[in-house]
């Protein structure tokens, strides 16, 4: 069975900028140094008998440190990953969003590797508004067809 998770992609339209959208640099040894392909929509697992919806909003809050904006949201669709993980992604407009500051909650891991030393790391250490063309280059590569589906929506 594969392990399932929901996420939110917020978007704005710019003058300057065109489309924009709210990402997130992944957090933790692993990503620290990396920025192309080292971005994701804010998300998290969730449990079968949960909603998607409640879910990418609670891991949202989780990711952000502050809830997504009341908007609404529209379901873009499953989206399977390399890893075999499916995102359940939800997209809403959201021009005002704009967090003070970004607090992610934190998950524990062996660093360095091997020395027997566990350490908390941010899952999220970043997010901000960025536009389209160089959003498709910081996400990971499996996260692309969300954004790919995002603008088909908005040209329906």
């Amino acid at each position: 069975m594969s392990i399932r998770s929901a996420g939110i992609l917020l978007y704005r339209r710019s003058a300057e900028n065109g489309l924009e959208l709210w990402i997130a640099h992944m957090g933790g040894p692993f990503w620290a140094r990396k920025d192309q392909h080292a971005w994701s929509i804010p998300k998290g697992e969730f449990a079968d008998d949960e909603d998607p919806l409640v879910a990418a909003r609670r891991e949202f809050t989780e990711e952000i440190g502050s809830p997504p904006p009341d908007a609404e949201y529209h379901l873009l669709g499953i989206f399977r990953q390399p890893s075999g993980k499916l995102i359940t992604a939800f997209a809403a407009e959201a021009p005002a969003f704009q967090p003070e500051e970004v607090v992610s909650n934190t998950f524990p891991m062996e660093w360095p590797k091997g020395s027997g030393s566990i350490k908390e790391f941010p899952e999220i250490d970043d997010a901000q508004w960025i536009d389209e063309a160089t959003a498709r280059t910081k996400l990971v590569k499996g996260q692309l067809p969300i954004v790919d589906a995002l603008v088909a929506h908005l040209n329906a």
